[in-house]
């Protein structure tokens, strides 16, 4: 189970700006569906799900969520079934945007569409409880995957040689999963740099949870306004990117990353001679339901 995906994750250089060296690791070829940083946030939750002899894998994710499609695709590829507990009542997605389409339609996950106030709930032992009740024999993995598994799998996205040719590791921000796994990975004088796709601190609270490090940080100053919003700014600013670089981006996290890093640099925000590695962490089913 997963081994036998090829870890296909090429690093292509983007150019030098400012003195600003920038590479980008392409998680994003790993595999069409099990896609990005998604690899490795399930490979052990799904090994440990397996081992358990759980049948089915339930998890949590809003209308656009990357990681309810990876779910639902890896849960059928390896013979459990699944169901997505998804944010908002069923009547705002209907007709499905073509990520929940492909999740119900193509990899036959149950969707079960619940109020915002119910959604908040998901983290209580009650609530989980009353889901394990209702879906038996039955694997609960959060939302965005993070949990200890998602973290073990991220610690191993950085090779040897990206420890040793960079000064910057950055990344998009939804659930800080594979931000910590980067952080546990590395260490000072190595920076890692998280671009959050939500508005707010407390994804930084929830990371300190995870990692004494501290040679790290979060911005949210590129989320356009929270998850899954976009701008004519920033949606100009990928076609550019894809029009330059040949790789494409997506609106909810990866675009909004090197959107922030282009501007960091063109601030002069890092010093000259920093050599700087984008993760690009997949997730590209999302670009036909937001541009």
């Amino acid at each position: 189970m997963f081994q036998n995906i090829q870890r296909n994750t090429p690093i292509e250089h983007i150019g030098v700006k400012h003195g600003v060296r920038i590479d980008m690791k392409r998680l994003d070829q790993i595999h069409p569906y099990i896609s990005g940083n998604k690899f490795y946030k399930l490979k052990y939750n799904f090994l440990e799900a397996k081992q358990k002899g759980y049948t089915s894998i339930l998890t949590f994710g809003g209308a656009y969520s990357n990681h309810i499609a990876a779910t639902a695709y890896a849960a059928k590829q390896y013979g459990f079934t699944s169901v997505g507990i998804i944010r908002g009542e069923e009547l705002v997605h209907q007709p499905l945007n073509p990520t929940l389409n492909f999740s119900h339609q193509i990899c036959s996950m149950q969707l079960s569409f619940v109020s915002r106030a119910t959604y908040k709930e998901r983290h209580t032992l009650s609530y989980l409880e009353e889901l394990q009740r209702k879906y038996p024999n039955t694997y609960i993995i959060p939302e965005g995957g993070t949990n200890t598994f998602a973290v073990q799998g991220c610690k191993e996205i950085l090779t040897d040689h990206d420890l040793q040719h960079y000064d910057v590791i950055c990344c998009a921000v939804g659930t800080g999963g594979t931000l910590t796994g980067l952080i546990e990975s590395t260490s000072s004088p190595c920076k890692i740099l998280g671009f959050s796709a939500l508005k707010g601190d407390f994804l930084k609270q929830e990371i300190r949870q995870l990692t004494q490090k501290n040679h790290w940080d979060i911005t949210d100053d590129y989320c356009f306004g929270g998850y899954a919003k976009t701008t004519p700014e920033l949606i100009e600013f990928i076609h550019m990117f894809e029009h330059e670089y040949n790789i494409p981006l997506e609106p909810i996290y990866t675009g909004k990353m090197c959107y922030g890093v282009f501007n960091l640099i063109h601030k002069q925000y890092f010093p000259k001679g920093t050599r700087i590695l984008l993760i690009h962490t997949g997730g590209l089913q999302a670009k036909s339901s937001l541009m």
